[in-house]
């Protein structure tokens, strides 16, 4: 399907309260046919209407509903603000498996250093702390500490997704494949850019010999938000 055909379903906004706005249809905007690229330029306008500094003290916004045995499987990390265990990281994967009592056996495994270098392999476990939607998630490493895990960004077909925290200090961007197409990348920074993210802290994670694939070893993310601003 060509991008400018797809409707965003990108960080709709959940209120303070755990109010939500109004559903659309399969988390789509109402108007048929509305370009991607066109919405996310429209949703960054209304971003920066406001102080980002103001928007960092508001919830993030997730998507609406995750159908959470559809989200299970690999997905390759193509950009992240890494914790310091994920530091140079080669081809990371992380892995989502539903167990029986609904808590989320989590495997994500890299090369350190290098494309030859050790692998490294955690097993953290995820409880969805939100049954409406499926989008929040507390990600236990060590017990009884969760760390904050929400999906902010799904697209239809279960290929792409974004995950980030309420702070804004740690992001993912994923894909079932280890490239992504420039426009969706693009689209994506631009979008976490406006959600109040400092998005020059956002690093490529080389997958199959090739950093983001598509986008190319010498992409910045920070170059992907020009624009933004205007």
């Amino acid at each position: 399907m060509d991008l400018k055909d797809r409707r965003i379903n990108f960080f709709y906004a959940r209120e303070a309260r755990g109010e939500r706005h109004p559903r659309q249809e399969r988390g789509r905007f109402r108007t048929p046919g509305f370009p991607i690229t066109l919405a996310v330029l429209t949703w960054l306008a209304v971003s920066f209407s406001g102080c980002l500094s103001f928007r960092a003290q508001e919830p993030i916004a997730t998507v609406l509903h995750v159908d959470l045995p559809r989200f299970m499987g690999d997905w390759h990390v193509i950009a992240n603000t890494p914790t310091f265990l994920e530091k140079d990281a080669y081809n990371a994967v992380e892995s989502y498996r539903l167990n029986e009592d609904g808590t989320i056996a989590t495997t994500f495994t890299f090369r350190k250093g290098s494309f030859n270098g050790r692998k490294k392999r955690y097993t953290p476990k995820g409880f969805v702390l939100d049954r409406e939607s499926n989008a929040v998630w507390g990600m236990r490493f060590l017990w009884p500490f969760k760390g904050d895990f929400r999906i902010l960004y799904l697209n239809e077909d279960y290929t792409q997704t974004v995950i980030g925290r309420q702070k804004r200090d740690y992001v993912w961007i994923m894909a079932r494949e280890p490239r992504i197409p420039q426009e969706d990348f693009r689209a994506i920074i631009q979008a976490l850019h406006g959600q109040g993210y400092d998005i020059s802290k956002i690093q490529m994670v080389p997958q199959n010999g090739k950093a983001l694939g598509a986008i190319g070893a010498e992409e910045d993310p920070a170059d992907a938000s020009k624009g933004a601003d205007a």
